[in-house]
């Protein structure tokens, strides 16, 4: 039975994949999807301790070592999954030995990786702009999230989806992946790149970028588009069909 774990990205809990959690279980295999350090809460509970001071000490480097010691702690190497931040966290644990595979969903660019894109800067602007205090977390009004996660579903379905799954964010985080370093030539293992066709928070063309820079790779490297899709692809309606690609994915190119 192979093991997927699922990693969640910024402004989320683990339980943006329940749905995706029971899918693949539903498929034989066994799934987990740990929460980020202090995220272990509900999303009713993390939005009422908002400001958070111990959530602007968040770094990437604690949600990567903590997701390093849950995967060590298992008994083989898993598929991971990651969506957004946990894409590029899914990309980190690649480099580390790892996984089994991986399937980067909407990928947030490591160093190196960028692109001039008017709605990229827009929906990234809450969290990287210089001028606000490192150690104070933030969290997305309803128009922000509506602009940078779920721009192409209807309405009552983005209200739904902020008031579900949106929580307080810190800054550090998205600022310490401006210099994460990704050595794209050593890749030992099977990767899927995925984004979404009108996605304003990672927009497809940035994903390419990223999927490119493996192009010297010695281990396959696949990208795959879905059009008209927005960044939380993973929660849209219609993410049986993404899960369903991942699923055949893993089942062709994971021993």
């Amino acid at each position: 039975m192979k093991t997927i774990v699922f990693i969640h990205g910024m402004y989320m809990t683990a339980t943006c994949w329940d749905n995706w959690s029971a899918y693949f279980n539903g498929k034989g295999y066994r799934v987990f999807a740990p929460a980020w350090p202090g995220r272990e809460q509900s999303v009713e509970m993390i939005k009422k301790a908002h400001p958070d001071s111990r959530l602007g000490k968040l770094t990437l480097s604690d949600v990567v070592d903590s997701m390093s010691d849950f995967i060590q702690r298992l008994d083989e190497k898993p598929v991971v999954i990651g969506h957004s931040m946990g894409g590029l966290v899914t990309q980190i644990l690649l480099q580390k030995d790892l996984a089994a595979g991986g399937i980067a969903i909407d990928s947030a660019p490591p160093m190196g990786v960028f692109a001039l894109d008017s709605n990229f800067l827009k929906a990234n602007w809450g969290h990287i702009t210089p001028f606000a205090n490192l150690r104070s977390p933030v969290y997305m009004t309803f128009e922000q999230f509506q602009f940078a996660f779920v721009n192409t579903m209807a309405l009552d379905e983005q209200r739904a989806a902020y008031e579900l799954y949106a929580v307080p964010e810190s800054r550090a985080v998205p600022r310490e992946s401006l210099t994460a370093k990704i050595d794209f030539a050593h890749k030992k293992v099977p990767l899927l790149m995925i984004a979404g066709g009108d996605d304003h928070l990672i927009p497809a063309s940035l994903n390419r970028i990223n999927y490119r820079k493996y192009a010297g790779a010695p281990s396959p490297t696949d990208f795959k588009e879905f059009p008209g899709r927005c960044h939380f692809l993973i929660g849209q309606k219609g993410w049986e069909e993404i899960a369903g690609y991942c699923l055949d994915w893993i089942t062709n190119q994971i021993p």
